[in-house]
């Protein structure tokens, strides 16, 4: 078992000890990931890159919070769908690799 698996059995068995199953529909589940990262992007409202890095040590606990949130969110939604996530994140990196080989510009570079 990998670590993702791990660490979604773990979600998993928190959610079902609370007998949160029922609302844990696949459409829950987008809805809730779509809002943990509005909150991830709320913490980063109106700041640029440097400010985000300059207030790090201020921000990094809400941030570890929502990364979390959004990652659980995200666990659960594969799990629901039987999706081996580690494999899945794989084999999207592989397609990335041959839709962008190194040295091909994309739309935006061009």
């Amino acid at each position: 078992m990998n670590s993702i698996e791990k660490l979604t059995m773990k979600i998993v068995e928190f959610r079902d000890a609370r007998d949160w199953e029922n609302f844990h529909t696949p459409k829950n589940l987008a809805l809730s990931l779509i809002i943990e990262t509005g909150e991830l992007f709320e913490i980063m409202q109106w700041k640029d890159d440097n400010q985000l890095f300059v207030e790090l040590d201020k921000i990094k606990p809400k941030l570890k919070d929502e990364l979390a949130d959004v990652a659980i969110y995200l666990f659960l939604l594969a799990h629901e769908f039987n999706i081996d996530l580690e494999l899945a994140i794989a084999e999207k990196i592989e397609k990335n690799w041959e839709k962008y080989p190194v040295g091909k510009k994309t739309e935006f570079e061009q």
